[in-house]
């Protein structure tokens, strides 16, 4: 659709050919006192309000909005051997959480991102049996159960980092202790 096919033209013959005079209209809608624009300029659509353009898709049936992409911060990053190689040696991690009122662990495999094993005060099971479900035995028991779990799911090793927060010790240590004391060899990583 050219310029000349917008209307206020009335389709008269030759009307492209020569600007409309101010009372006729214009290539842009008809509005009066514009200037004549001429077919050898390109017209460009305004940008957005918000300064990103809109463009058309491929099939031209909706407008999308156009974002640049993000630079990477460091484009020299290097990605050490033990890094790209870590999550398949050493598959499986162990995550604890210890609050006021109760205790929970699992294993989780790092590359499906499936928990393989899950114990905590709060299931019915151990629920019944414990006076505390935060003091160190319910940390015991939850160590107990989560090492059996693991075994049934055939799991041996598994590897923790504490989390920024918590300190290797009382009762997260207690939880990794009676994990290893059960036939789960644990790999602690304290940076």
């Amino acid at each position: 659709m050219g310029v000349r096919d917008r209307g206020g033209h009335g389709g008269a013959p030759g009307a492209g050919d020569v600007g409309p005079s101010i009372g006729e209209g214009t290539a842009l809608g008809g509005w009066e006192g514009r200037p004549v624009l001429d077919e050898s300029r390109v017209l460009s659509a305004p940008r957005s309000f918000f300064g990103v353009e809109d463009f058309v898709d491929d099939d031209n049936s909706r407008p999308y909005t156009y974002k640049k992409e993000k630079k990477p911060k460091n484009l020299q990053k290097h990605i050490s051997f033990k890094q790209r190689t870590i999550a398949n040696m050493e598959p499986f991690t162990l995550d604890v959480f210890i609050s006021k009122r109760f205790v929970s662990a699992s294993i989780t495999h790092r590359v499906t991102s499936k928990q393989v094993a899950v114990a905590g005060t709060n299931s019915k099971d151990i629920k019944a049996v414990l006076r505390s479900r935060s003091d160190i035995p319910a940390c015991l028991a939850v160590g107990r159960i989560l090492a059996d779990r693991a075994r049934e799911a055939d799991v041996y090793t598994a590897s923790y980092t504490p989390r920024e927060r918590d300190k290797f010790e009382g009762k997260i240590r207690a939880v990794v202790q009676s994990l290893i004391d059960n036939g789960i060899d644990i790999k602690v990583y304290l940076d």
